[in-house]
């Protein structure tokens, strides 16, 4: 049986399964999830304003007395979430894996015009022939996440304790010891 305590961030790369993994936390631990980018991305696909976002954050977070769980990569919020955390999740699995999730995931979206964060939905020209593309991105931002997400532990005054996981199996070994402490 696993004790992680009840304020949790999960990190990873896009693709790796930070929603899904912050949400099963989240219902294992019995506290809210909080979703980063649905308080993060505006309609059309507009970024809130760092202070605003920062804001909003804080006050999701002072509101829940008990506990949360936090997913999300933003290095804006780090000096914010780190310092309360009790347990840092990281997804880091292999880029295939992700890069493969991901793929399939958008294209899902782009079918069923599915409705992200309010009124945004993903297209396969956004998603093959944008520079904006969730796909390019993905590739372009892997080692540049990693690196910030170390410095951030290393950097940011913190006690929570780290969990990097590199498979899949791993996550799930890791949601099943969690799940067992609450059963």
């Amino acid at each position: 049986m696993l004790n992680i305590g009840r304020r949790v961030v999960v990190y990873g790369t896009t693709g790796s399964g930070k929603t899904t993994v912050a949400a099963r936390i989240a219902q294992c631990l019995g506290v809210p999830h909080i979703e980063l980018d649905a308080i993060f991305w505006l309609p059309d696909w507009t970024e809130k304003p760092r202070e605003e976002f920062r804001a909003e954050v804080g006050a999701l977070l002072e509101g829940c007395q008990d506990g949360w769980v936090c997913d999300g990569n933003y290095s804006a919020l780090r000096g914010l979430t780190l310092p309360q955390t009790d347990a840092v999740v990281w997804l880091r699995l292999p880029f295939w894996v992700t890069f493969w999730r991901l793929l399939k995931r958008t294209i899902s979206r782009a079918w069923t015009k599915e409705t992200l964060w309010g009124t945004n939905r993903e297209s396969l020209w956004q998603a093959f022939f944008s520079r904006d593309s969730l796909l390019f991105y993905a590739i372009r931002s892997r080692r540049r996440h990693r690196r910030g997400i170390n410095q951030s532990l290393s950097e940011i005054p913190h006690q929570a304790k780290v969990y990097e996981l590199y498979s899949t199996r791993e996550v799930e070994e890791f949601l099943t010891s969690l799940h067992s402490e609450w059963d």
